[in-house]
């Protein structure tokens, strides 16, 4: 919803803005304190048509965090001044409906930006994050880098893909890489690593093998997502008690998956044992194993092996990664009012590089948007499929798709059903 304010004098201006953010636009009855008051947990944007002064006295009581406040903006007869919460796009909107000017004060929100972007990836955040978040917002050149490709929410104009003389660099990877100044790495968890080992090897054993992932197959072992293994290694005590001490020093869980031989026995992989196939039936575990693994976790998306396998104390391992698709989610805004929308559907629309919708959908989410997200009326699909996160807005339960789409689809109930 989005809160249009204003006392006796302006409330004709008021209405006259309402109609022209559309259908979730109110301009309450009453006086504005106790109007913004009540209607507050309720409201995805705020207009008060107030001197910038007023505006803040009013609304600094209520205001929690950056993250969940909705963008306040304030109209006078010459400016619109974004205020509170991620207001930029909104602020900028408002200004053009009345032919004003924009003032453009709260930032990008890049604290939350990054903890967001770690929390969507599934990863580790690898750098001082405070002193990145504080270059981007001083509007310092940070260059990113995506080497993998993984769809990522809008960035603000000074993060680029590319330049000289950077301050910072953001780096989106899940392979292994020295630590360094002024470089913050964010670690997606993506890997499965395949272990296989003689009966009886102990802990340690697998334990440094794993290590050898980072010294000799170059990845993070951050990045573990799961292990994987045969069957009837699935009680072999040195790798259930490793999968534990990985937990531990990392302080994280990842599921051991287990796989019949005869499942592994049917994957192609680069370095097949007879050893292993006369004795186990399958010519290869580790290897097989994280294939099998990928496969499962990525739900029949693209997979490759990360690592090939090598040996070390009688322990085998290699590791494969789940390879990155775009994202595309698809958002019913429903027939309802914006009050009823569902804190995931909001969620899908502000990680979303690009938001497709027609106009008027476009127009009930402008106060979600994040500076720098794109809009479009249509493509929604090949963006996707070139590895963008996109949201896909319409009104009604929701759009669907007539083809299948090379990207993961997800589908967001945009509305509380009652």
């Amino acid at each position: 919803m989005i809160g249009v304010f204003a006392g006796p004098a302006q409330r004709g201006d008021a209405a006259d803005l309402a109609g022209l953010l559309g259908a979730d636009a109110v301009v309450p009855d009453g006086q504005v304190l106790p109007a913004v008051r009540n209607l507050w947990p309720r409201l995805g944007a705020v207009v008060l048509f107030l001197d910038a002064g007023s505006a803040v006295r009013l609304v600094a009581p209520l205001l929690r965090d950056r993250r969940s406040d909705p963008a306040v903006v304030c109209v006078d007869e010459h400016f619109v001044v974004a205020l509170a919460g991620d207001a930029d796009v909104f602020t900028r909107h408002v200004a053009d409906l009345l032919n004003r000017t924009a003032v453009v004060t709260t930032g990008p929100l890049v604290d939350s930006m990054l903890d967001e972007l770690v929390e969507q990836l599934d990863a580790t955040a690898d750098g001082d994050v405070a002193a990145c978040t504080a270059a981007i917002e001083a509007g310092e050149l940070v260059v990113l880098r995506n080497p993998l490709n993984f769809p990522l929410p809008a960035l603000p104009p000074n993060v680029v893909a590319g330049g000289e003389d950077a301050t910072w660099v953001i780096v989106v990877d899940d392979r292994a890489a020295a630590a360094k100044e002024h470089v913050l790495r964010i670690v997606p968890r993506t890997l499965v690593v395949g272990v296989g080992s003689t009966r009886g090897a102990s802990a340690t054993s697998v334990g440094a093998a794993l290590s050898e992932l980072d010294t000799q197959g170059g990845l993070d072992l951050r990045a573990i997502k799961a292990f994987a293994t045969a069957d009837v290694k699935a009680d072999e005590p040195g790798i259930v008690d490793a999968v534990e001490d990985w937990g531990f020093w990392h302080g994280d869980t990842a599921e051991l998956l287990t796989f019949p031989t005869e499942e592994l026995a049917e994957i192609g992989v680069p370095n097949p044992s007879s050893v292993v196939r006369n004795s186990m039936g399958t010519a290869s575990v580790a290897e097989a194993a994280a294939l099998r693994g990928a496969r499962s976790i990525g739900h029949g998306g693209p997979i490759e092996l990360a690592a090939e396998k090598f040996k070390r104390d009688n322990v085998t391992v290699a590791a494969a990664r789940v390879l990155p698709r775009g994202r595309l989610a698809l958002v019913g805004l429903g027939p309802g009012a914006a009050e009823q929308r569902t804190p995931r559907a909001e969620a899908e629309i502000r990680r979303a590089a690009f938001v497709v919708g027609t106009p008027e959908a476009i127009t009930a989410v402008t106060p979600l948007l994040r500076a720098g997200t794109e809009v479009r009326h249509e493509g929604a699909c090949d963006l996707a499929a070139r590895g963008a996160a996109v949201a896909f807005v319409a009104f009604g339960t929701g759009p669907t798709l007539d083809d299948p789409v090379e990207a993961d689809v997800i589908v967001v109930p945009g509305v509380w059903e009652h």
